[in-house]
């Protein structure tokens, strides 16, 4: 009996901290904390026969490409796994649908490209932190993500950790299928605007995390959007703000919102005077903005302007108009007078243009000057020396004899 219990505790004491029958090859096995180990161990898949009693299963800085519903078989009782830094690429359909008490999975330093709509669907809905921190490949992935959570039955997740993807956008309406997120994590990407909807149906965050992103500002319809998370902490701090005039909607929101900023954090990165700058505290001069009440001055001083032009020169119009009502039978002796006038000398130019173009009036004006020619040639032999012949300058076809008075000597 004595042998045997000491067997026993022998066994007892160089097994604790690991299972030398039951653990996989290459993994450490901790049975005190139910850990399985897997660390830089150059794995291809996931190891198989990991232990029934196993709680955390910790998978790190190997080469396993592609997970599926095959990696993870008898593991009921696990509830965190850590598959950071594994280089996968896919997950295939109901990759941890076997896992019925997950609670925490970390995907973070993978290179997700390929994630198929039911990847992460679990029966009962036990996840409740999920961390895909620099994890995704592209914007494709992060177009799968956005199907997955969707028919993913994640209702119950609580924490998000999309940090370190360079995304740009966020489409409208991804979170709105995790109605009970508590915290989301969006640090260290690239995002320049928050379009309507991105961050509808979740009325019960509590933080929100944009830090180091690429916000300048934020417009109308992103402020209403951020005023919906009212019970949050929002962090915005660490992004390039540009203190310019399109700021100014920015520095009002911050000024009355209720939700909790950290406003210590969100300063100007340019224009260089104002580099390193609080928001928040901002004056309209500042950022070169006019007052909207000095802009509304002037918009209704330019109104009125408007139409004191248009009074005056209404009214000139109607002086015009009573002028040329006093003076109508003179416009109207004037107008005949000019339309006569017209008529009489485009009639003159339509005669003479008739008689230029009538060839027979050409030769009768030719064989006229050549007979007046012979006839003024007799006449000068007849007529007497002292008769005068003077040709009048209005007619250059007819010649007028004058007699010559006579002289007594």
């Amino acid at each position: 009996m004595c042998i045997f219990v000491i067997r026993v505790f022998l066994g007892i004491l160089l097994c604790t901290p690991y299972q030398c029958l039951e653990c996989p090859f290459g993994c450490e096995c901790f049975v005190v904390t139910r850990t399985v180990k897997c660390v830089s161990k150059d794995l291809l898949t996931v190891p198989e026969n990991i232990p029934g009693y196993v709680r955390t299963v910790i998978i790190t800085g190997n080469n396993i490409q592609q997970i599926g519903p095959d990696s993870f078989t008898e593991l009921e009782n696990v509830t965190n796994i850590i598959l950071s830094n594994n280089r996968i690429s896919e997950m295939a359909s109901h990759t941890f649908s076997t896992l019925i008490n997950l609670r925490f999975l970390d995907l973070s330093g993978n290179q997700l490209a390929l994630i198929h709509p039911e990847a992460l669907s679990i029966p009962g809905s036990p996840l409740q932190e999920l961390n895909l921190s620099h994890s995704l490949y592209n914007y494709t992935a992060l177009t799968d993500l956005t199907t997955a959570m969707r028919w993913g039955g994640l209702g119950g997740l609580l924490h998000l950790d999309l940090s370190g993807n360079h995304l740009t956008l966020l489409p409208p309406g991804m979170f709105s299928y995790l109605p009970n997120l508590q915290r989301l994590f969006l640090a260290h990407n690239s995002l320049v605007a928050v379009y309507t909807g991105t961050f509808s149906g979740m009325n019960r965050l509590e933080l929100l995390d944009l830090t180091h992103n690429a916000f300048r500002s934020f417009r109308d319809d992103a402020l209403q959007e951020l005023e919906k998370l009212e019970n949050a902490r929002i962090i915005l701090g660490n992004n390039p703000y540009t203190c310019s005039c399109e700021i100014h909607n920015f520095v009002t929101w911050l000024n009355k919102t209720k939700a909790q900023i950290d406003v210590d954090a969100v300063k100007c990165t340019s224009p260089g005077e104002l580099t390193g700058t609080h928001v928040r505290g901002l004056s309209i001069q500042a950022i070169g903005c006019v007052s909207p009440v000095l802009a509304d001055v002037t918009d209704l001083t330019l109104q009125t302007s408007y139409v004191f032009l248009g009074l005056v020169l209404g009214f000139v119009g109607m002086v015009f108009l009573f002028v040329l009502y006093l003076n109508r039978k003179g416009m109207k002796k004037w107008i005949i007078e000019m339309r006569d006038a017209c008529r009489d000398v485009l009639e003159g130019y339509h005669y003479r243009y008739e008689m230029d173009s009538d060839p027979r009036l050409g030769h009768i004006s030719a064989d006229g000057s050549r007979a007046q020619r012979h006839f003024g040639v007799a006449l000068s032999q007849q007529l007497p020396n002292d008769t005068c012949i003077v040709q009048l300058p209005t007619d250059k076809h007819v010649k007028q004899v004058t007699p010559s008075p006579s002289v007594n000597l």
